[in-house]
């Protein structure tokens, strides 16, 4: 058994799929449109039959106000792994992305916790 897919709710599918292709650099797998909203999916470059990322409506009502106790209390709706936390959050920060969190080494990892524009704070991670 492996992971397939996973998600986090976002507030707008547009803004999120720019979001997470072109500053967090994934890529589109899936894109099928049912009635206002879209599944819509992507994958890193480097894995494109891997885990993918479902950019989910956020229109459930229990979901805005989950995500806000979520950001509220500094927890990330998802982590993903990088090769280096310090050049990430370096490109990322170049590019505007605000952090809630700097580079904090704990230990074996080094996390650092971003905002994703879409109302969800999202963690990078490596270990060492």
């Amino acid at each position: 058994m492996k992971i397939h897919l996973s998600s986090v709710f976002v507030d707008d599918q547009d803004k999120a799929l720019r979001f997470y292709t072109d500053v967090l650099g994934f890529v589109k797998k899936t894109e099928v449109p049912l009635g206002a909203d879209r599944w819509l999916t992507v994958v890193s470059p480097e894995d494109p039959d891997g885990t993918e990322l479902l950019l989910e409506p956020d229109g459930h009502p229990a979901v805005k106000p989950y995500k806000s106790a979520l950001v509220a209390d500094g927890i990330p709706a998802a982590s993903f792994a990088v090769d280096d936390v310090h050049a990430e959050f370096n490109r990322l920060r170049e590019l505007g992305v605000r952090f809630a969190q700097e580079p904090l080494e704990m230990g074996p990892v080094t996390t650092a916790v971003l905002d994703d524009t879409c109302g969800n704070l999202i963690q990078i991670v490596h270990s060492k």
